[in-house]
């Protein structure tokens, strides 16, 4: 009961204006929402490019108020109102609604609806949970996606846009993992050497793509995951070889998509469009199920660093400016 009354900080949003506004307020668990099944003693979120845009107000994330931000959490549950959970055990929550209608994960506690709850699975733990995030979980299902379309690593090179952030960085890291030869897109040469040592086997300049060319053009590549979307998605797909796959995922370069339909009906290309938000189970334990077998910790160690819950004002407008390398794990008690 007293880890109920005691105070904790929170990253809060209330409308304000005609906006909103975002600042830290000290809160107690009586300001929590009811409507969760499960208290969690919060150690770690993360930090992404949707947190980013809900704390700048740079984009219609945010649909409730008053809000906690942050769409990960990890941490310990302390009450639980559903026999699935106990105390004690260490759980991890991620998309579904936290931070955008439901109060997330930049505070010392939440209350979470118990089937967005998942206990986090051997090796991690909850600081590792968070390096992945919905950045791990989101590169891991573009992966399966491409597994389940027939892209194998025999099938050829595949890339990866947006490669020095967070779902690229992972995906980069899965896919070499896994034996594909990767190439890595990314418009910042100094994180070429950071991407070598995760397993990238070649680079491209994002440059290349950001010209609109012709609906088919070479066959390079036999699929790829793609975190900016635009003409240089647009591009890759008419790169992309018969009966290749792209995972789509991301919008960091535009949102708006202008595409023949060649590859899709002379090459039998698929775009497999990937949302990590509303994974519903069993699909969302085998993702986790996947991650814990295929990723080396000590290679995740590179692509992850810790920073405290008071310099998310600043990180959020790091991430907007792409000035991140690889994931920020926000640390709530610090």
């Amino acid at each position: 009961m007293a880890e109920r009354l005691r105070n904790f900080r929170a990253l809060y949003a209330q409308r304000r204006d005609g906006g909103y506004s975002v600042a830290f307020r000290d809160l107690t668990a009586a300001d929590l929402p009811e409507k969760g099944d499960v208290l969690i003693r919060v150690a770690y979120s993360s930090l992404n490019y949707k947190d980013g845009l809900a704390i700048t107000a740079r984009g219609k994330i945010i649909r409730e108020f008053p809000i906690v931000p942050g769409i990960d959490l990890a941490g310990e549950v302390v009450e639980s109102r559903t026999p699935h959970f106990a105390p004690g055990d260490r759980v991890l929550a991620i998309g579904q609604g936290l931070g955008e209608i439901d109060w997330g994960g930049y505070s010392q506690m939440a209350r979470v609806r118990a089937d967005w709850v998942t206990k986090i699975p051997p090796p991690f733990t909850p600081e590792t949970a968070m390096a992945l995030g919905t950045a791990g979980f989101t590169a891991m299902l573009c992966v399966m996606g491409l597994e389940h379309q027939g892209v194998v690593p025999d099938s050829g090179p595949v890339f990866v846009t947006g490669a020095g952030g967070g779902v690229g960085s992972i995906a980069v890291l899965l896919l070499a993992r896994l034996g594909y030869r990767v190439v890595a897109i990314t418009g910042r040469p100094e994180v070429h050497d950071y991407l070598r040592g995760l397993g990238a086997a070649e680079f491209a300049d994002r440059q290349a793509f950001e010209t609109p060319g012709p609906a088919l053009q070479p066959q390079r590549f036999a699929g790829g995951v793609d975190n900016v979307g635009g003409t240089i998605l647009a591009n890759l797909i008419a790169q992309t070889r018969y009966e290749g796959a792209v995972a789509a995922c991301g919008m960091a370069h535009d949102t708006d998509l202008a595409v023949s339909i060649f590859p899709f009906i002379l090459r039998n290309v698929a775009l497999l469009g990937t949302s990590s938000s509303n994974t519903r189970e069993p699909k969302r334990s085998h993702c986790w199920d996947r991650l814990a077998r295929d990723t080396d910790l000590a290679m995740l160690r590179r692509i992850y660093r810790i920073e405290p819950l008071s310099r998310l004002p600043e990180l959020a407008e790091d991430i907007m400016a792409g000035r991140i390398r690889g994931r920020v794990v926000v640390d709530v008690n610090a």
